[in-house]
């Protein structure tokens, strides 16, 4: 029996007509030609590892929103320090999760040189000298309200934020954090943060804006994380950004840009894409995403459900980044990212 063929119906173009010959396809047929005019790579100088940091002793406390993820007392943050730069992770991210009876309104705790944060630094520095150091001067984990800023009659007081964010950024810098990240997205922070840095002599710590820092569904991991998600009174939308407006990120990172910032990061990252192509196109400066806790914890529960393949979910993810226009990305799977490229 002949296999059917259908007519070609008359005065039908052949494919090699309709397309010109251009056949796209030609570069996607192997594995060496797509490798050949792949445009965007993602490496391990592409990481920055957010990690969280608690007081006491050989403490590796499971975080139950985000699975794989763990505070870390000292010596282990040290340790796994020690570990992400054996990978050729460049630098880690350190966020504390202090003792509720060391919050207070006005996030006091964080001027300590002694607190969780700053031995962090000194400890990591200390042991492994070659890694970046990144530190958040916010307030969020030191105040009884989980406010990133000081809370007056209601309302997050600009200024006196600013002073208090200020003179944190001073003290982590002295304790040897290499970029300051000031994640409370009060007006006029980065050039107050600047002045000071250059003035205590410490012209050569950088300061990595978190530019445009959306009001987002995507944070309530981390919140759990850092020990504020029981804590927060209201929402934070008078100083965050407001999620549909994508001129007024590009003015915030303009604005932190005159002030001073050596680097922009948008906050949270695979929502905003858009919003990384257009602060790159626009400014051409360095350019970070902050991966956040909400998107790694969909991909990690998707995965656990055998919905997705979570490595490639999360490669993908990450491409996405690069492909944007990402200089770097924060993200919680850098230890397995770095594992899987190093393999």
């Amino acid at each position: 029996m002949n296999k059917f063929t259908p007519a070609k119906p008359a005065g039908a173009r052949s494919v090699d007509e309709i397309t010109g010959s251009r056949r796209l396809r030609r570069m996607r047929k192997a594995d060496w030609s797509r490798r050949l005019v792949q445009e965007n790579r993602l490496s391990v100088d592409d990481l920055i590892w957010p990690i969280f940091v608690v007081d006491g002793k050989n403490i590796r406390e499971p975080i139950a929103a985000m699975p794989g993820v763990f505070r870390l007392s000292l010596d282990l943050a040290v340790k796994e320090a020690e570990r992400a730069a054996k990978l050729g992770i460049p630098a880690i991210a350190t966020f504390p999760n202090v003792e509720l009876g060391l919050r207070d309104q006005t996030g006091s705790h964080i001027l300590d040189p002694e607190n969780v944060i700053n031995r962090a630094t000194r400890a990591i520095k200390h042991a492994v000298p070659e890694i970046g150091i990144i530190t958040d001067a916010a307030l969020d984990p030191f105040t009884s309200h989980g406010h990133d800023g000081i809370l007056r009659d209601g309302i997050i007081v600009n200024d006196e934020t600013v002073e208090q964010v200020t003179a944190a950024a001073v003290i982590q810098a002295a304790a040897g954090a290499d970029i300051i990240a000031p994640s409370d997205m009060m007006d006029g922070r980065i050039g107050a943060i600047r002045d000071a840095l250059d003035a205590n002599g410490f012209q050569d710590v950088a300061i990595m804006s978190y530019a445009t820092k959306f009001a987002s569904a995507f944070y309530g991991p981390y919140r759990e994380a850092v020990g504020t998600a029981g804590l927060l009174k209201g929402d934070k939308k008078t100083y965050y950004l407001d999620h549909a407006n994508s001129d007024e990120a590009v003015r915030e990172a303009e604005q932190d840009l005159a002030e001073g910032a050596d680097m922009l990061m948008v906050k949270p990252g695979l929502p905003y894409l858009d919003i990384i192509r257009r602060l790159k196109d626009e400014f051409r400066m360095p350019t970070f995403a902050y991966q956040v806790s909400g998107e790694y914890s969909m991909i990690k529960a998707a995965a656990a459900n055998g919905w997705i393949d979570g490595d490639k979910a999360m490669l993908e993810s990450l491409l996405a980044f690069k492909r944007a226009g990402c200089d770097g990305i924060l993200t919680y799977f850098a230890p397995e990212v770095a594992a899987m490229l190093k393999g």
